[in-house]
């Protein structure tokens, strides 16, 4: 049995049974249901036609499953004929599946859960794993979601795109993006690697949808993820960017990037993610962290917050206005951020340690420790406050 196989299907039948008119739930069942089927009469002889034997399968177990339902009547024109087996449609149907599952009617943790299941097609263990809650936990999280998206819809009509690039759609591409992202920055965690998935999923959309910004995320995707065996030492610990071995960083996936980026970039329809990606083009171009091109790192910075007006975005860039026109001119730049911001003391003590003050980034790496989001930033940070201190006091 090719579980990739299944896996690679699923969407793409659930998405068909969505365009011909089948609630989401309800085809995410029956979908489910043929799925099952597979893994037991496939080992025997799989077809010629594997994602048509699913549909037509998956099809039937929804007629079924509708004719058996109290609302039948309402659903009449929908049961009146079942389509001929035969060849599945070779509409891409996937990309509904992307909208609806980024539906504004959902929060983000609802959202990215039923993204990695219709879409990734992962199971409900697999996604509570990754997200380290109990598997009932996520099975309600994703009922809800899919209680939510399935009076919703698309219509063949809508399914059709106008234009390469353009859909009627319920979400939208920015909204998708931001999706995936979220999947992104998930990381590691369980036995599945949610980076990776996600960059799976953005390929995926990229052959679906010609925007330069689904270009840019996943150039994003693959730059930062060729840093990903250099950011932690042996015993867990954080390594920061300059001092990670750049040996380590995997070139292919940072040529790749730069290709896809170089790409959209030249469309001249610049957006946040193709921003984002160009700094880490810039980070990844560089042989040592000594030869990063801070100056461009900054209009690059100039430009991102042009864009989305984000403070966070203000805080990296006082991160780069620092290294590149020295520290007391990215202290400069902090003074007007709101200190409550993430990383806000972090960022003010790495200014502090470079302009010498070692007792004030002392105790703001310390008070960075306290704010910091997870155990391996707490650590990093705390080590840093426990070195200056050692330096301060004699």
């Amino acid at each position: 049995m090719n579980e990739a196989l299944l896996r690679s299907l699923t969407p793409s039948v659930l998405g068909i049974l969505v365009r011909r008119g089948a609630d989401f739930a309800a085809a995410e069942d029956a979908v489910q249901d043929a799925l099952v089927e597979a893994v037991r009469v496939w080992p025997a002889g799989a077809p010629r036609d594997p994602k048509g034997w699913l549909v037509t399968v998956a099809w039937r177990r929804f007629l079924d499953a509708t004719r058996a339902d109290a609302a039948r009547r309402r659903r009449e024109d929908l049961v009146d004929e079942e389509p001929a087996p035969g060849p599945a449609p070779t509409v891409d149907d996937t990309l509904q599946l992307y909208f609806l599952c980024a539906h504004p009617s959902l929060t983000p943790s609802s959202a990215v859960a039923l993204t990695l299941r219709a879409v990734g097609g992962l199971t409900t263990r697999q996604i509570a794993q990754a997200y380290l809650v109990p598997e009932a936990t996520m099975a309600q999280r994703i009922s809800r979601a899919k209680r939510t998206v399935s009076g919703i819809g698309v219509s063949p009509a809508r399914a059709k795109p106008r234009a390469r690039g353009r859909f009627d759609q319920p979400g939208d591409v920015a909204t998708v993006l931001r999706v995936l992202y979220l999947v992104f920055n998930e990381g590691y965690s369980g036995d599945v690697d949610l980076a990776a998935e996600a960059i799976r999923l953005t390929r995926q959309l990229a052959a679906a949808i010609d925007h330069p910004e689904v270009a840019g995320l996943l150039a994003l995707m693959l730059l930062h993820h060729a840093r990903r065996a250099a950011r932690a030492a042996p015993d867990g610990s954080l390594v920061p960017l300059a001092e990670q071995d750049r040996g380590r960083w995997d070139t292919e996936s940072i040529a790749e990037g730069v290709e896809i980026l170089q790409a959209a970039l030249a469309r001249d329809r610049l957006g946040e993610f193709q921003a984002q990606a160009a700094i880490a083009a810039l980070h990844a171009d560089a042989p040592t962290a000594e030869e990063t091109d801070w100056v461009q790192i900054v209009e690059w910075y100039d430009e991102l917050a042009r864009l989305t007006d984000s403070p966070v975005v203000r805080l990296n860039r006082a991160v780069a206005v620092g290294e590149a026109d020295g520290p007391r001119a990215g202290l400069a730049a902090l003074v007007a951020l709101d200190d409550s911001l993430p990383r806000h003391a972090a960022v003010a003590a790495y200014l502090h340690e470079r302009d010498g003050d070692l007792a004030t980034a002392a105790r703001l790496y310390a008070e960075a420790a306290r704010k910091a989001p997870n155990l391996a930033e707490r650590d990093h940070l705390t080590r840093q406050a426990a070195r200056l201190n050692a330096r301060v006091r004699p």
